[in-house]
């Protein structure tokens, strides 16, 4: 009786101790469970949170009033004002040439000749031939003497006369001919001298001595460096805005400072591929400039008023220009940055552009003039990139470095 009480003590022992482990190992997982759940809780509340996002003075800019200089972008090349070729006039053997490029020459200076061989032979064979004509007509003038004394003596009839009056006007009209023939060998032989037509330096030398050219084959080219202009092409929109003595200032390839230049001429024509206008403008002298040289700039043609702001802040990857303007918490009057502050994405209208310098030594950048924004709004500058609407942000300092 004993051992069967025993027996059943122990079976019921052991179920408690099983149900025990059981009930502990349950407790754990619930406890794990609850932990881990308020992790979840924590982590998805930290998620709930709006991230601020920190702006730098150099990543706003403050909507102005400001007046900016409108101006004409223009790109071409410098040229000489006087440009000559000097061209072979008659055809031959190119001899004593001597210039090179760069070296100076002046108005009338003669640079070479082609060989005067046979044009001096041409004027010696013309000269002879003058010379006969002239004998001609002094025979026929003798002739036509003697015959009217011998019709006013009744001698000869008058035909006859009329016969020594046609023989002296032949003989005239050929002498006139043949003096005619010499002026021209003359002037070939007088041609053979290559001059230079205006005073300048070589630019370029396309003959060398024992080449024969051709009538109007170039031989030389001399610029004139006194005086220089830029040839620019710019479209009809552009060119109505330029006029004769506006003002610019060009950037001339090889030169550290800008050149000052003034509109002198305005093509009065559109060119007919392009349907571009050439506009000239006079260079200011300058050590360095050279023809052909590429330069830019732009030429200032009036000053615009109004609220404006850098053209990069503006952004186009939507269907209206916008501006990403740092909307306040409470809308005050300035607008100014208070706690709380996102981003608005601000549709605006441009009216105008223009150049704007800061000062202090700072470049020069494009501004625009912007509508439906309010005076002394502040948006983000081009370089802090795109943020997206009702991003929370706050200023590290409020007062943003503005030009």
């Amino acid at each position: 009786m004993v051992t069967s009480t025993r027996k059943s003590w122990l079976k019921w022992a052991i179920w408690a101790t099983v149900a025990l482990a059981l009930l502990a190992g349950a407790g754990k997982a619930m406890k794990a469970r609850q932990a881990k759940q308020t992790l979840a809780d924590e982590a998805a509340a930290a998620l709930r949170v709006p991230t601020v996002f920190e702006l730098t003075p150099h990543d706003v800019v403050t909507v102005r009033n400001r007046s900016l200089v409108q101006v004409v972008d223009i790109a071409g090349t410098v040229r000489a004002v006087n440009t000559a070729a000097v061209k072979a006039k008659v055809a031959g053997e190119v001899q004593g040439l001597q210039v090179r490029e760069g070296d100076r020459v002046s108005a009338g200076q003669v640079l070479g000749r082609v060989d005067t061989t046979e044009f001096q032979a041409r004027v010696q064979q013309a000269d002879e031939q003058a010379q006969a004509a002239a004998a001609q007509v002094t025979i026929a003038q003798r002739a036509f003497s003697n015959n009217q004394a011998l019709v006013n003596q009744g001698f000869i009839s008058a035909t006859a006369l009329d016969t020594s009056a046609s023989n002296l006007a032949a003989a005239q009209a050929t002498h006139r001919a043949a003096v005619a023939a010499l002026d021209i060998a003359r002037k070939s032989l007088a041609d053979t001298a290559l001059r230079s037509p205006i005073a300048g330096q070589v630019s370029t030398r396309l003959v060398q001595n024992g080449e024969r050219v051709a009538v109007d084959a170039r031989v030389l080219e001399v610029v004139d460096l006194t005086a220089m202009e830029l040839e620019v092409a710019v479209t009809p929109a552009d060119a109505t805005q330029l006029k004769t003595g506006q003002t610019a200032q060009v950037d001339v390839e090889g030169l550290a400072a800008p050149v000052d230049a003034t509109v002198a001429r305005i093509s009065p024509a559109a060119q007919a591929a392009s349907r571009s206008v050439l506009v000239y403008l006079k260079l200011k002298p300058q050590p360095g400039l050279r023809h052909g040289l590429f330069a830019k700039g732009s030429v200032r043609t009036g000053v615009l008023n109004g609220l404006s702001a850098p053209a990069s802040s503006v952004r186009n990857d939507k269907p209206q220009p916008y501006v990403q303007w740092v909307k306040p918490a409470a809308d005050t009057a300035t607008g100014g940055p208070t706690p709380g502050s996102q981003i608005v994405h601000q549709t605006i209208k441009i009216t105008g552009q223009g150049n704007w310098t800061p000062g202090n030594g700072a470049q020069t950048e494009r501004y625009v003039i912007l509508d439906s924004i309010a005076d002394n709004s502040m948006i983000i500058s081009g370089t802090a990139g795109f943020m997206q609407e009702k991003t929370a942000v706050r200023l590290v300092n409020t007062a943003a470095k503005q030009p």
